[in-house]
């Protein structure tokens, strides 16, 4: 790996640094919630990629290793500020209080998503790669005319985030969203997450200069942290966010981080990528540097290990045990989801799908 430059404010040792522009302004008692926050996530990311190998999810997109990256961004958001994310933003979901299980439900086909995105300022999962920017801008060009942007009320100005990641970087939605965002000086921060591949593609290959620098070209800022310290990403979001809700316009953020395990249960990294990478990052796990940090500094004594343990099991059987007890879905409800009022083709259609399925479990009696 070579060397790369970043925002860095703890080092994979655990070790506080400097740094001339960004600054992390939690208490240690912020520090312990972001490392429980990065535990119970990826818990989650543990528990849903075993429930998907034991048939119960159809397909889970992993993130073990980018918990820093999301926890980071997730808790710099303020209550009013909406997010929208990929498919793989489990931590940011987990920060926005949305029940795991939601999240499950959408992976083991049995709904769309199951939260509701404006109790959480969340939206649903967005699985066309690099269309949630387009979103993104379009909403955070609605708040600025809404008059919730720059106007110094800190519970009223609104800031929006687009997650992505390297892939979709070389998205033709992507860049049309970093030219309307540029133009209105959209409240909208575009936070990638650079794990390194784009499913099989390494990052090296779609770009020749560092993603971050890619909104020179667009005329706003871009900014490169280390994603896997959590101190840093908290750090340069809450000055990203603020600064589009201060009505300064877009922001770059580039997470530099690595993706451990695959790009989803369905991929086989270990026939794109070498053994001995996978090793050089995992020295670099998120969770274990801020771990090393609590204990160094006597910032968190057994008991507290101990308990975010306990949590960790709690979640897991939550997970395990209500994923089984998902509501299986009505499969005509497709058709009454289309139109306000169902036209009579429609209510054909639906009737004569209704009967044919019907036909199966009248073979199976």
């Amino acid at each position: 790996m070579p060397d790369v430059d970043f925002v860095q404010l703890l080092t994979p040792e655990g070790e506080r640094v400097e740094h001339p522009d960004y600054s992390f302004t939690g208490d240690d008692e912020t520090v312990r919630g972001l490392y429980r926050d990065m535990v119970l996530t990826r818990r989650l990311d543990v528990e849903a990629t075993a429930l998907q190998r034991h048939g119960e999810l159809g397909i889970w997109a992993q993130l073990l290793g980018q918990e820093a990256a999301q926890i980071g961004a997730g808790r710099a958001l303020r209550q009013q500020d909406y997010v929208f994310p990929t498919y793989r933003e489990h931590g940011v979901a987990w920060c926005r209080g949305v029940d795991p299980l939601r999240l499950l439900g959408l992976f083991r086909g049995v709904d769309f998503g199951g939260w509701n995105p404006s109790d959480h300022n969340f939206n649903l999962y967005t699985i066309v790669i690099g269309a949630q920017t387009l979103h993104a801008t379009g909403y955070a060009m609605g708040v600025q005319r809404d008059g919730v942007v720059g106007t110094g009320d800190p519970d009223r100005d609104t800031a929006v985030v687009a997650h992505l990641g390297d892939g979709a970087t070389s998205q033709g939605d992507v860049n049309e969203a970093f030219v309307f965002a540029a133009s209105y000086q959209a409240p909208v921060v575009f936070f990638c997450q650079n794990n390194q591949w784009a499913i099989s593609e390494p990052t090296t290959r779609q770009s020749v200069i560092p993603l971050y620098r890619r909104a020179d070209g667009f005329g706003f800022p871009g900014i490169r942290v280390d994603g896997n310290d959590v101190l840093a990403t908290y750090a340069v979001m809450q000055s990203a966010l603020q600064r589009a809700r201060d009505g300064g316009g877009p922001t770059l953020v580039e997470a530099y981080t690595y993706r451990m395990g695959a790009h989803t249960t369905t991929d086989d990294p270990t026939r794109y990528r070498h053994s001995d990478e996978v090793e050089h990052w995992k020295l670099r796990d998120p969770i274990a540097r801020v771990e090393a940090h609590l204990r160094r500094n006597g910032l968190a004594d057994g008991e507290f290990f101990e308990q975010v343990a306990r949590e960790a099991e709690e979640l897991g059987v939550h997970l395990r045990e209500g994923c089984r007890q998902l509501p299986e879905p009505v499969v005509t409800d497709l058709f009454d989801r289309v139109y306000t009022e169902i036209s009579p083709e429609l209510a054909d259609q639906r009737d004569e799908f209704a009967d044919y399925v019907g036909s199966f479990e009248e073979a199976v009696r």
